[in-house]
């Protein structure tokens, strides 16, 4: 059988044909626009276009920011972005039973479909860019939880005397590594986590405190995860982990620090095979998998 996955994203939309195996057969990728929900109509050029490309049988996912219903049918929840998203059923929108995931779980059924976790049986996957989501797989099943809200990770408090995020949450994770809060966390200094991480190469006093601090708060909750979870994988995905060892080198010296390792057994910590094309392939094998 074969897929069609959809990401839909802020800037981009981009569509994806693959077969079981997670090959791409075909891809499209077009701007996102905004004006009278334009985008709707762009969602479905792609999928048409994928559409022809194929005579076999094909399921279709799509991806995008949000919490889905219960059926996986439409996002419930995006409030103030991309609106008349909230409750559009795609399935009548494209004329095919569509499956509709959020993005960063989208990315992680890439990867435990054929990526970096393929053979977990329980993982994490935790995205770092703008933001910071996350996702979770037990027993090889994406898990979302009640209400489907499982894998909000960036809303775990690292700091409870912080500053309350976008959800209310008290010195969560995002505020602490995210790339938009950089001019907040350094007054100013930087504008975004690129330039903080070239100025600490190039040994800004300031800006590697700054660094190690926000990579401290990622140890921190990495290593709660393990506790609470205890997955063999933690696979880190986004924009900041193009940092590279700017990134993994104090995390590892952070982990060795905070992680309760007992008989000697830690959490393995990998960078995700997908990079910007993950919610697309993600959305497609999302749907290969609830078709089995």
């Amino acid at each position: 059988m074969q897929a069609i996955g959809i990401d839909l994203g802020g800037t981009r939309i981009k569509g994806v044909l693959i077969n079981s195996n997670g090959d791409i057969l075909q891809e499209l990728i077009t701007g996102t626009l905004a004006y009278d929900q334009q985008w709707k109509k762009d969602v479905k050029e792609i999928y048409m276009s994928l559409s022809k490309y194929t005579t076999e049988k094909y399921v279709v996912g799509l991806s995008a920011p949000g919490i889905p219903n219960d059926q996986n049918t439409a996002i419930a929840f995006l409030p103030n972005r991309l609106d008349g998203i909230e409750g559009f059923i795609w399935t009548d929108a494209l004329e095919a039973d569509t499956y509709v995931v959020n993005d960063a779980i989208a990315a992680l059924s890439a990867e435990a479909s054929f990526g970096a976790a393929q053979n977990c049986e329980n993982a994490v996957l935790i995205t770092i860019g703008t933001g910071v989501g996350g996702a979770i797989l037990i027993n090889k099943k994406i898990y979302q939880g009640a209400f489907q809200k499982a894998g909000h990770i960036g809303h775990m408090s690292v700091d409870m005397e912080g500053d309350p995020d976008i959800c209310g949450m008290p010195g969560s994770l995002e505020e602490a590594i995210g790339n938009y809060s950089v001019a907040k966390r350094s007054n100013g200094k930087f504008n975004d986590t690129l330039e903080l991480i070239q100025a600490m190469k190039n040994n800004d006093p300031i800006a590697i405190e700054i660094w190690h601090k926000s990579v401290k708060a990622l140890a921190i909750s990495i290593s709660s995860i393990s506790n609470i979870i205890s997955p063999e994988k933690i696979v880190l995905a986004g924009g900041i982990t193009k940092a590279g060892d700017a990134l993994m080198s104090p995390l590892r010296t952070f982990m060795d620090q905070f992680e309760w390792r007992p008989g000697g057994k830690q959490v393995k910590i990998d960078l995700a095979t997908f990079s910007d094309k993950a919610g697309a392939i993600g959305a497609a094998a999302f749907a290969l998998e609830k078709t089995k």
